[in-house]
């Protein structure tokens, strides 16, 4: 508003009888020192009316315009600046079809600006109108190609914000399905057993102690995936960045990757092992020997093994690590799910045979058995299925590969991922 009320402070100031020119003149160099750096929209009105006005207040000035010369010089020095920031304005913000129409027009009003001076005193003549139009075509060109510029920049960061976003929701959902689900699934087959089970006072106390544990383990596992959600932007980088050093994999910053609500290593491979064993009330017993191999059995009669190399923790990539507990998580979860009559279940996490570098190779493994008939076995859910899917994307994007398929009478995963 100020720079508007300082074009026209020189239109008292114009020689008598040349009122009406110096108002055609002012006014189009007013309103678009007004439009240029006002934040549209304001109240209804739109930057594309804005600049569809200032654009057809100027081609009338320049068809409306009899007087002197310098006059004409004069507010032009205002409206020239004012409608290249209005075309650079017009093309980055608006929507396609708007900026193309109302960018149109603000650079043909600016490239046709030198036709005010063939009608003023004394006249321009027309060759030097031409060259002076040719230069504001440059000057036009210039200002929308850099409106075009920048709107690709707009696009493309709204572009990966989106899929930043999405990679985020895909990060919760698979955190929620790999961790909560996991205990959730125990809960439910815990107290499924308890339901056919006669269990004393002490085996009732450990029942509820499992579950207390199974519910807190799961509660954790919500808070992280919420605490990721709520966290500010700054510190959801600062996360990222360092979750992505962690990872050893610099690159995936540039790539906008985000970390999962927490990574989780070989260390925890046997705990989870052993609360999978203590599934359905019974008791873990077994030895934990030179190749960290456990022998576990639960209260159903599953024999549950770890047989981990001694030299593998500490010595991978923390991606790698987290890997690899997810598959163990995911192959242990679909076993207590599809397979809870299996008699004997084998993890094995050995360094894979040197072919295309050093790697790393997680097998799971059971012997069948099939779902419990009556009250035991989870009841068949809508949807699902994507626990495996997400895992081989994940496995790949690391270089790996996972599959799975029978073996025998039973099932295995197994998975080869680098080790460096």
């Amino acid at each position: 508003m100020a720079l508007a009320l300082l074009v026209l402070l020189p239109l008292p100031l114009g020689r008598e009888g040349l009122a009406f020119a110096s108002f055609v003149a002012a006014v189009p160099a007013a309103v678009a020192a007004f439009a240029a750096p006002m934040r549209w929209p304001w109240g209804r009105v739109t930057l594309t009316t804005a600049v569809t006005t200032v654009a057809v207040l100027s081609l009338a000035a320049d068809i409306l315009y009899r007087g002197p010369k310098d006059y004409a010089a004069l507010w032009e020095t205002a409206e020239i600046p004012a409608l290249l920031v209005l075309a650079g304005r017009q093309i980055r913000r608006e929507p396609a079809r708007q900026a193309a129409i109302g960018g149109f027009l603000v650079v043909a009003a600016f490239v046709l600006l030198p036709l005010r001076f063939l009608n003023a005193e004394p006249p321009v003549k027309g060759s030097a109108v031409v060259v002076l139009s040719a230069l504001a075509l440059f000057l036009a060109v210039a200002a929308a190609g850099t409106g075009l510029y920048l709107r690709a920049q707009d696009d493309r960061r709204a572009r990966a914000v989106a899929r930043a976003m999405r990679d985020q929701r895909l990060e919760v959902a698979g955190d929620l399905h790999d961790f909560v689900a996991h205990e959730v699934t125990g809960i439910v087959l815990e107290v499924q057993a308890a339901r056919v089970a006669e269990y004393d006072r002490e085996q009732t106390a450990e029942l509820l102690a499992r579950l207390e544990e199974a519910g807190l383990r799961a509660l954790d596992s919500m808070d992280r995936t919420v605490r990721t959600l709520r966290a500010p932007e700054g510190s959801g980088a600062a996360d990222r960045r360092t979750a992505v050093a962690g990872h050893e994999h610099p690159e995936a910053a540039d790539q906008g990757e985000l970390p999962p609500t927490r990574l989780h290593g070989l260390a925890d491979l046997a705990g989870m092992v052993e609360r999978f064993a203590a599934t359905g009330g019974g008791r873990g017993s077994g030895e934990d020997g030179g190749d960290a191999g456990a022998g576990r059995t639960n209260g159903t009669g599953v024999r549950v093994t770890l047989a981990l190399d001694d030299s593998l923790p500490g010595t991978l990539p923390r991606a790698t690590e987290d890997a690899v507990h997810r598959v163990v998580l995911e192959a242990l979860t679909n076993i207590r799910r599809h397979a809870a009559g299996a008699g004997r279940v084998d993890v094995e996490v050995t360094r894979a045979p040197d072919g295309g570098g050093p790697a790393v190779s997680v097998t799971v493994t059971d012997d069948g058995g099939g779902r419990f008939s009556g009250p035991l076995g989870l009841p068949a859910r809508n949807g699902g299925g994507t626990g495996l899917a997400a895992l081989t994307a994940r496995v790949e994007a690391l270089g790996g590969t996972l599959s799975c398929g029978r073996h025998g009478p039973g099932w295995r995963v197994s998975a080869v991922l680098p080790a460096t």
